[in-house]
């Protein structure tokens, strides 16, 4: 297979696994090109991208600028904290503003579940979902999958945990779809109000004893407690919630075995994981941004192509 079935990228529900190979593949590719002294291909010379950020966001839009630059594409950036949007304007007439200077690729950050899909319905260009609320932000989980496949050599069948806010957690339910669609096995540990109720309907288990489940895991994935969503409090404090549910040195060495460390990114240190633990070893925190990059580029790059046709 040598294209998307998909001409967006909005969720991982809507990939197939076939789809995520192929973007690993290629992203194995970009990574050599990203580690070479000239970092840059001219791929998509002749296609213009528009990052919409409705949303504050460094890492991940650091991510995908470099990936389009170092793929020769041309970028236009758009921060909606500064933009027309606070005077009232809508997102159809914000984009097809921005598309009537003939942009080819849109890659949007949205506070609203499900932007992406009603942009994709109703402008002409593709669209990269870079995180709708608490809904999906599939690049972060190719990366994360892409991270453990370069640290394991495969993704199936592996054991892997999800620690922390999975309510209000984007990452949490795109990686969740991509590990089971490519054959790992998933639970998640949190507190109890942090674990919504549908969760176990999309095949995973729950773990509340974060010692149990990390003695059963291969890879765990601590996520940052989003506190700039929480409208009520779901836990009494951030020291009982560290107690219960972060992960320090001593922890990791009373198990068994020596287990993969990963996180979204950024880390409140010292909350979910302990610095100790965020600069040891186990841990795959900056090779996870490296891959970003690649994995980003793989996307942006496939997608392009099926434009080009």
């Amino acid at each position: 297979m040598s294209e998307l079935s998909v001409n967006h990228l909005l969720g991982i529900k809507y990939l197939n696994e076939a789809d995520i190979q192929l973007i690993f593949e290629t992203a194995d590719h970009f990574k050599e090109v990203i580690n070479r002294p000239i970092k840059k291909v001219p791929s998509l010379r002749d296609i213009t991208i528009a990052n919409l950020f409705f949303e504050n966001s460094t890492r991940t839009k650091l991510s995908f600028e470099l990936a389009e630059k170092r793929l020769s594409a041309d970028v236009i950036n758009f921060s909606a904290a500064q933009s027309s949007v606070k005077k009232g304007e809508t997102l159809i007439d914000t984009v097809n503003n921005i598309l009537s200077m003939k942009v080819d690729m849109v890659v949007m950050r949205h506070p609203n579940p499900g932007a992406g899909v009603f942009l994709s319905k109703n402008v002409k260009a593709s669209i990269i979902n870079a995180g709708d609320g608490a809904h999906e932000h599939p690049t972060q989980a190719l990366l994360d999958s892409y991270s453990i496949r370069e640290k394991l050599g495969d993704v199936a069948g592996k054991n892997v945990v999800i620690v922390g806010d999975i309510l209000h957690s984007r990452v949490a339910l795109s990686n969740i779809f991509a590990l089971k669609l490519q054959g790992a096995n998933v639970k998640v540990c949190g507190p109890k109000t942090l674990i919504p109720k549908y969760i176990t309907s999309l095949g995973v288990a729950v773990e509340t004893d974060l010692r149990k489940a990390l003695a059963w895991c291969d890879v765990a994935n601590m996520l940052r407690v989003q506190n700039e969503r929480m409208d009520i409090s779901y836990f009494p404090s951030t020291r009982e919630y560290t107690q219960q549910f972060g992960v320090n040195k001593a922890l990791l060495d009373s198990l068994d075995k020596e287990i993969i460390i990963m996180h979204p990114g950024p880390i409140n240190r010292g909350v979910e994981i302990t610095s100790d633990v965020a600069d040891s070893k186990q841990a795959i925190i900056l090779n996870q941004v490296e891959n970003g990059v690649a994995v980003r580029m793989a996307a942006i790059y496939l997608l392009a192509s099926k434009i080009k046709q």
